[in-house]
């Protein structure tokens, strides 16, 4: 698992051998989109939903998608077989290529360099579900287009290092007020009974458990609403979940050392849990 076969533009090769120039536009500015999809036992997780959001990313930023659908599924498919791990969470890049370092686009347009590697996904461990994890908050200073899936990631890097730093799961972010998302996870509250999410805009990147949240909420019979809010409303909430493509879902029992609630994970996120499993196998 140390050296696993990646794709390298065309190529699959050991990941210890996988190069590319240093003037590749994703290494000098990080011009490029990223995906990850998780792997269960070896079937793609929602794969369809993950290359649509790969794709709106490439658009949104101009880099020619260089492959169909069908295409990148193949690609994918070849190195999820090749690694060693049932279950996996796979990695894609895709950035704009080689060209003379200027910040604008090249005049001549370059081949995209295209990049995908598969990791073990290693499962949270069982107390983090069974009492819930710590989390810190700070102020959202990221750039405002935040539902691109981009390769500049440096803000992100910095609020997941402030979660390091403190000791917790996940910094979650407040811009202005009003909740935004964690360092690499969408953020949820719960009241009254009633999944609550931030607005679908360009303050947070929708992920793809997203769509799957409002799912399964449907499915159980659990309200679901989109709305702003506020900082006051996250901290009096009765639960806060995290969701990501490695977290799935995940109970918030303490921010900035505060209980929510009674400090521990409440029936909605049992419920959830429960239905995300039952997805995954579906």
């Amino acid at each position: 698992m140390d050296d696993p076969f990646v794709y390298l533009n065309g190529t699959l090769t050991p990941l210890s051998e996988a190069k590319v120039p240093v003037l590749d536009r994703g290494f000098i500015f990080g011009d490029g989109i990223y995906e990850v999809i998780p792997v269960y036992d070896r079937k793609l997780f929602r794969p369809k939903q993950h290359l649509a959001r790969l794709f709106r990313g490439l658009a949104a930023v101009s880099i020619a998608n260089p492959h169909t659908e069908r295409e990148w599924l193949d690609l994918i498919e070849e190195v999820v077989q090749l690694h060693p791990a049932a279950d996996q969470l796979v990695y894609i890049q895709v950035t704009r290529g080689v060209a003379k370092r200027t910040h604008a686009f090249p005049n001549s347009e370059p081949i995209p360099t295209v990049f995908i590697m598969s990791n073990p996904l290693i499962p949270l461990p069982d107390a983090a579900r069974e009492n819930g994890v710590a989390c810190v908050s700070m102020e959202d200073k990221r750039w405002l287009r935040c539902e691109i899936k981009s390769t500049s990631l440096l803000g992100n890097v910095l609020a997941a290092q402030n979660a390091a730093a403190h000791d917790a799961n996940e910094t979650i972010q407040f811009r202005d007020g009003f909740l935004t998302e964690g360092s690499a996870s969408n953020v949820w509250v719960v009241k009254d009974g009633c999944l609550i999410g931030p607005p679908r805009d360009n303050l947070i990147l929708e992920g793809i458990r997203y769509g799957l949240m409002e799912e399964l909420c449907a499915a159980d019979h659990i309200p679901f609403k989109v709305q702003r809010i506020s900082r006051a409303e996250v901290f009096a909430a009765d639960e806060v979940l995290l969701s990501s493509a490695s977290k799935e879902v995940l109970p918030v029992v303490t921010i900035d050392g505060l209980a929510i609630a009674n400090g521990k994970p409440g029936p909605i996120y049992k419920k959830l849990y429960s239905a995300y499993q039952a997805a995954k196998i579906a």
